[in-house]
């Protein structure tokens, strides 16, 4: 049988911070005793699917927080190192980024068990009244709300800001959209490729056509979904501001995270739009370069001798004043050097003959020549690598940037390697705990522990096709 606490008790005793057992409910606050990690005690509702909204999820699971649940139905006290990612997918088919782009043996995307890490699946049917009852007690629960439907979707559920805070006045909602929840384009659907166009991003992203300067051709496209990845960045910063404040200011009411996948991209434009507003300047596409910085560019190299016929790359940096003189000096053209190449707007005038100096040079040279040369003169330098040489590199190997998590059993499972936990800080281990889990492996957990949920109400819940 459910709890028969209220929604407004059941919110103010989590914000009170103190463990507290009703049935068999746990609080989104509930603490281990440890208090000096960043986010110890956060619950997080993750309501949203495929890649913005769940990314910002993975952020704050990710999170280095120490926090320990004691369910009593299930008399199992267990710690965790992440906020409480509780993930509402619907039953049978689940987020749809599970059966994207490759899938493992079992079906499942490789990419799910990534950017699902460190959360609980919970299968929820929210296009059901009873569903979405279920979901309501679970976000009331919660300290925060990510979603990134469409806007007005969670408000015709019943599920608004307007609906979860008369019971839970401290909520923090976290929204993710293509335009934001105001303004004429609200409304409209919005997926990362077409907001990357509309910020103007795609625009800059190209080959110049050599009359116009415009684009020849289709803008180059990042072969990732760059939009939603950097608006989960957003998401999770602006999470971060809202529970940073709700702590100075306990009677801080609920804030609400409008996040728009557009002026997300906006803020990555870095001097384009007051350039554009005191000097009218349009930018335009610059191949491999940046526009207004000399130099800082791709390379070509002689090819491997193992793959003669594959064009080879550089990248090289060496915009700062002192380090474009060490290149010069590597590249044998004193004569680039001096008052007229002294400082940045000095080379920007004269880009060409710099850029065809150094990649003269460059040619007559392997990859593993220029490195080596670089490096010991101090020029920031890069080869241009595949996923499989960043795997094996001995720099992610040394840090330990890329990970091995386990899936399934010890003796039936397999590990998938993933991104570790990042930014690193001091004293936390940076390793995923567990890896994306199964549909619904969390439900019955869930739902009883932080619900009271009986075994009778989630036999018949389950019957109704009400949760998987």
């Amino acid at each position: 049988m459910a709890s028969v606490v209220s929604y407004r008790s059941l919110a103010c005793a989590s914000r009170s911070k103190r463990p507290l057992r009703l049935h068999a409910a746990t609080l989104a606050t509930v603490a281990d005793g440890t208090h000096n990690l960043p986010l110890s005690g956060i619950r997080v509702l993750e309501m949203g699917q495929l890649i913005a909204g769940p990314f910002a999820g993975q952020l704050l699971g990710s999170a280095p927080i120490s926090l320990a649940v004691l369910s009593e139905a299930h008399g199992l006290l267990f710690r965790q190192f992440g906020a409480e990612i509780i993930k509402v997918e619907p039953p049978r088919t689940g987020d749809p980024l599970r059966v994207w782009r490759e899938l493992d043996e079992d079906g499942t995307s490789p990419w799910f068990r990534s950017i699902a890490r460190n959360k609980k699946s919970v299968a929820i049917d929210m296009r059901k009244p009873e569903g979405r009852d279920l979901v309501k007690r679970l976000a009331i629960k919660s300290d925060v709300v990510i979603e990134n439907f469409k806007p007005g979707t969670l408000e015709r559920w019943g599920l608004g800001p307007a609906d979860l805070r008369p019971h839970n006045p401290s909520l923090i909602f976290t929204r993710v959209s293509g335009y934001g929840q105001t303004g004429p384009w609200a409304p409209r659907p919005g997926y990362a490729s077409v907001c990357e166009a509309e910020s103007g991003f795609r625009y800059i992203n190209g080959f110049p056509d050599p009359e116009t300067q415009g684009l020849a051709g289709p803008p180059v496209r990042p072969n990732i979904s760059l939009g939603d990845s950097i608006a989960g960045l957003h998401a999770a910063f602006g999470t971060v501001l809202a529970l940073l404040g709700r702590q100075r200011q306990s009677t801080q009411p609920g804030t609400t995270v409008d996040v728009s996948i557009v002026e997300s991209m906006l803020n990555l434009m870095e001097g384009i739009i007051p350039e554009y507003d005191r000097k009218g300047k349009v930018a335009k596409p610059s191949s491999s370069s940046v526009t207004g910085i000399v130099p800082t560019n791709a390379y070509p190299c002689m090819p491997d001798p193992s793959a003669p016929s594959i064009p080879t790359y550089i990248v090289i940096g060496a915009n700062g004043d002192s380090i474009y003189n060490r290149l010069m000096d590597v590249v044998k053209r004193p004569d680039l050097v001096g008052p007229k190449y002294e400082q940045n707007h000095h080379r920007v005038a004269r880009k060409i003959e710099i850029e065809d100096a150094i990649s003269n040079w460059t040619r007559q040279h392997t990859v593993d020549e220029v490195i080596d040369v670089m490096n010991k003169v101090g020029v920031p330098v890069g080869r241009v690598v595949t996923v499989k040489e960043v795997v094996e590199g001995e720099q992610i190997k040394a840090r330990g940037a890329v990970r091995d998590v386990r899936v399934g059993s010890e003796d039936k499972g397999w590990n998938v390697k993933m991104q570790g936990t990042f930014p690193v800080l001091d004293g936390v281990d940076p390793q995923p705990k567990w890896a994306g889990p199964n549909l619904g492996f969390h439900t019955e957990e869930v739902l009883r522990g932080n619900l009271g949920l009986s075994s009778d109400a989630l036999a018949k819940l389950r019957t109704d096709g009400i949760i998987g």
